[in-house]
């Protein structure tokens, strides 16, 4: 089974200082919708790991963060893509649980549920604790320029002390760039032959 770990806020929809607490409030990023339904055709499963502390705080509940994946879902279904499952943390630091990247918990609980090993499992993420909890569990860390990266947030200089953290990382300006380049990694990697079979 291929699979890829997606951060969600600043990774595939706007982040917000103040959460985003709503579906109203819940936007994709441009392109980020058309590139996990890319790497679903390419035979590629994609799972969501999310710190939700807004449900700790108080600022939304269940039922809206269900609303909020709803319509993600929905979103992601007119491009002919799909996301197999969101695993959440709904606590606040205070709690010290082991589900809030970047502690890897949330990552454990995705190898449970698919009994999978994540070694080398591609994990994206917009900050340093999304690769941390990645590199944890043994994913392969990708940053992307969104969200809490996006080049107005972040300047080179503070990405490079970021990415030096987690040794290993790639840089992508977007998951639209991130699904370009995983696909065209696999597809040079694969013998030459006739055989077009994912």
């Amino acid at each position: 089974m291929k699979l890829v770990i997606l951060d969600r806020d600043g990774t595939i929809n706007e982040d917000r200082d103040d959460y985003v607490k709503s579906p109203e409030e819940w936007i994709p990023v441009p392109g980020a919708l058309e590139a996990i339904a890319r790497l679903n055709h390419n035979g590629w499963h994609t799972v969501v790991a999310t710190n939700q502390s807004g449900i700790g705080r108080g600022l939304f509940d269940m039922t809206a963060l269900n609303a909020m994946h709803l319509k993600m879902h929905q979103m992601l279904a007119v491009h002919g893509g799909r996301i197999d499952a969101v695993f959440f943390c709904p606590h606040v630091n205070e709690d010290r649980c082991d589900c809030r990247k970047p502690m890897p918990g949330l990552f454990h609980q995705i190898g449970e549920r698919f009994g999978l090993g994540l070694d080398a499992v591609p994990v994206v993420g917009d900050t340093l604790r999304d690769l941390q909890a990645g590199v944890a569990a043994g994913c392969e860390p990708h940053l992307v320029r969104t969200g809490k990266a996006a080049p107005e947030r972040m300047n080179d200089g503070q990405v490079a002390e970021l990415v030096a953290q987690v040794p290993g990382t790639r840089v992508h300006a977007s998951l639209d760039a991130f699904a370009e380049w995983l696909i065209a990694r696999e597809r040079g990697a694969r013998p030459a032959s006739g055989r077009s079979d994912e």
